[in-house]
């Protein structure tokens, strides 16, 4: 199957629990994939986006310095499974011509993605899964216009309907603020 370019979207909070989530959107399509990630990876995905100076690297930055000093380069990061709620992801390095594919959780690739300005792609897989094209008003269309879904997937996908509803999808093309490092 074949993997789509994306491109982070937003860093936003679910107004109901305070989680954070990333979304991101198809570059060439406005169907997003929001994924669930820790406050730490929020806030090394949004410093970097908003050019937020830090004093001391993080683990992201130590991570792009690493890979840099033994030669190799991110050429882009997949997310490329979806299981039990959970979603997967790959970091593709070359290293002097090896290519190189790393396992990695998706908050930290993109975390790294966007330091080394590397390509973000999906599955279509995932995308089948996870994917949400958005309704009138911003919220998450209704079952039934999901028709290629079957009740035990659509029922499967409930969790992440009702998440993307308590998002503020209002405000996507506003970054958010990190919060202040002291």
């Amino acid at each position: 199957m074949a993997a789509l370019e994306m491109v982070v979207e937003s860093i936003r909070v679910s107004l109901v629990t305070y989680q954070r989530v990333v979304i991101l959107k198809e570059k060439q399509a406005d169907r997003y994939l929001p994924i669930w990630i820790g406050p730490a990876e929020a806030d090394a995905i949004a410093i970097k986006l908003q050019n937020v100076p830090v004093q001391r690297p993080l683990t992201h930055d130590l991570l792009q310095m690493v890979l840099q000093e033994l030669g190799g380069k991110v050429t882009q990061i997949i997310v490329n499974d979806l299981a039990d709620d959970v979603f997967y992801a790959r970091i593709v390095v070359d290293q002097n011509g090896r290519s190189l594919e790393i396992d990695s959780r998706p908050s930290d690739a993109i975390a790294l993605a966007v330091r080394v300005s590397a390509p973000i792609f999906v599955e279509e897989a995932v995308l089948q899964k996870a994917g949400v094209k958005l309704g009138p008003e911003g919220t998450a269309p209704p079952p039934e216009e999901e028709a290629e879904l079957s009740d035990a997937e659509r029922s499967k996908l409930a969790p992440f309907r009702d998440f993307i509803n308590t998002l503020d999808i209002d405000k996507l093309d506003k970054p958010d603020k990190p919060p202040e490092r002291h």
